[in-house]
């Protein structure tokens, strides 16, 4: 099996892990600080590098295009299939970029950070969500039997990391914050009586939770980005595919 076949079969694991009791309560606590950050983030077209369970982290944005990309076909799900390492979007084609785990379960994280730098038009934004591995979750990780099970087979790579391979392609961090302080536990009565950690976190241990979220604006030197005119008619190229997302037309790379 190839690395990049190996990825696939994570992600989706990580998918069906998302399922879980543990899966939802954090996923519900990352879409709750996504509401509070993607309304900031302008632009008409925004795109997710792939599904993690069942809710919809786009829900807060205010682009009227939005695009998921993933590698597992689904029937009845709006989405285009695609890998990380390989957009099938045009270049300087989006506004924002979500990245949910994304980066803790691709073939070459690199390559992906370098796609999204491509596709992003300049003062464009990309979200970034990751598990920390300076956590008990990263702790959790270590312990974990081999073959790691979801989410355990993750890479978890440090938030400094991340940081830097973003300064190398001209992103500029502007947001950040730690998330969920609760350890990783099947308990769901215990989880919830731990509540209380996620208020306490941030004060106390702030860089002892389990997720980190990023927002980077790419920066272009000597670009000046043209005003976007929210109101003016989209149309398709001659021959461009045109699969559905709330009646726009998705800005697919030219064969």
């Amino acid at each position: 099996m190839s690395e990049r076949d190996s990825c696939s079969m994570q992600r989706q694991q990580l998918n069906q892990w998302f399922d879980s009791p543990l899966g939802r309560s954090l996923q519900a606590h990352e879409a709750h600080h996504l509401r509070a950050v993607l309304p900031n983030l302008y632009g008409t077209v925004a795109a997710q590098l792939g599904r993690i369970g069942d809710f919809d982290l786009m829900d807060a944005c205010i682009a009227p295009t939005r695009i998921l990309l993933d590698d597992q076909a689904e029937p009845g799900r709006c989405r285009v299939r695609s890998v990380p390492e390989e957009l099938p979007l045009d270049t300087r084609s989006a506004d924002v970029m979500i990245l949910p785990h994304t980066l803790d379960f691709c073939d070459d994280p690199h390559q992906v950070l370098r796609e999204v730098s491509r596709v992003l038009r300049p003062e464009g934004h990309v979200v970034i969500l990751g598990f920390n591995p300076m956590s008990m979750w990263g702790l959790r990780r270590l312990v974990a039997r081999r073959p790691r099970p979801a989410p355990w087979c993750g890479k978890f790579f440090r938030l400094a990391r991340i940081k830097d391979w973003l300064a190398l392609l001209d992103f500029e961090t502007t947001h950040g914050m730690m998330l969920y302080y609760r350890p990783p536990l099947r308990n769901e009565g215990f989880m919830h009586r731990l509540h209380f950690l996620d208020k306490m976190g941030d004060r106390w241990w702030p860089m002892m939770a389990g997720v980190y979220l990023v927002v980077a604006k790419k920066r272009v030197v000597g670009v000046t980005p043209l005003p976007v005119s929210w109101k003016t008619k989209r149309t398709a190229a001659s021959g461009a595919a045109q699969p559905a997302a709330r009646g726009m037309i998705l800005p697919f790379r030219k064969q």
